[in-house]
Formats: structure tokens, sequence, C-alpha cells
């Protein structure tokens, strides 16, 4: 009986602790069941130029828009400038040279399907605000911070 208690008392408390965590979210403080106008989408920036990335590994952003390109199984709007025979004329990066390789890390002709729906990695930059505060820390600033700790070195 006396461990049916604790355990109740324990829910009880938990429930109530959880209850008053307020969580950001993009609705803000209209209730569930109220309809509210969205906000619009953000200008999309056009400038051409390139984003620094904020991690060894991310996607480049896409700083032009795509409105209407194609991208689906029969044509990939973005390779008729990216494509390794396109940059000459139109200048733009060259597609990385990982979309040309297959699962087994062979290099193929032509880029592999693996990685030919461009949008699935790579985004238009919009021009705007964070609609939620955002606490995200690139990799240089940890590594300035590490060094100014600990004398650490790469």
């Amino acid at each position: 009986m006396k461990t049916i208690l604790i355990s109740a008392f324990v829910v009880v408390t938990a429930t109530a602790a959880f209850s008053e965590n307020q969580v950001a979210t993009l609705r803000g403080k209209a209730p569930l069941a109220e309809t509210y106008t969205a906000p619009t989408f953000p200008k999309v920036d056009n400038s051409d130029v390139r984003q620094v990335r904020n991690y060894p590994e991310q996607p480049p952003v896409i700083p032009h828009k795509i409105d209407g390109y194609q991208i689906d199984t029969k044509f990939n709007k973005c390779l008729d400038c990216h494509s390794r025979t396109a940059i000459e004329v139109s200048q733009a990066p060259m597609v990385s040279i990982t979309h040309f390789m297959d699962r087994d890390s062979q290099f193929l002709a032509s880029v592999s399907p693996r990685r030919y729906f461009c949008t699935q990695c790579h985004v238009p930059q919009a021009e705007g605000q964070p609609l939620l505060e955002n606490t995200f820390v690139d990799v240089d600033q940890v590594l300035d911070y590490i060094k100014s700790n600990e004398g650490g070195g790469q």
C-alpha cells in the first residue's frame, strides 16, 4: 500500500511539474481551437552570394530563388547551371564530387541517383528573423571557446 501511495504521489508531482514548463511554439499563445492567420513567408535571398557554412558537413544553402524549378525523375533544373559541363558558361559552382559517387564509393559519369534531388539537402536562404530563439553555436565559436579555456590547439 505504501508503494502505491508513493508512486501516486510521484506521478501527481511529476505531472504538475511538467505542466508548468512552457514550450516555445510558433503558434504563440493562441489556443489550439482558435484559428489565426499564419505569418507570411519571408523573402528569399536572391543575392547569388555564397553563405558561410556553420559546420564542416553542412550542405551549402541556395543563394537564389528556385520557384518553379523542375526537379523530378525526368529533369533537374539545377543541373542547367551546376553540372560539370555547364559551369564554364554559368560560372556557378559545380556539383560536389561526392554527388558523383554511388553507395559503394564508386565514381559515376553523371550525378548519382542518390544525390539527384537537390532540395533534399539544399534549401534557399530566407531573409528574416528567427521565429524562436536560436541558441545554435557554430563550430568556430566552439573551437574559440576550447582554445580560450583550455589553451588547446586544433
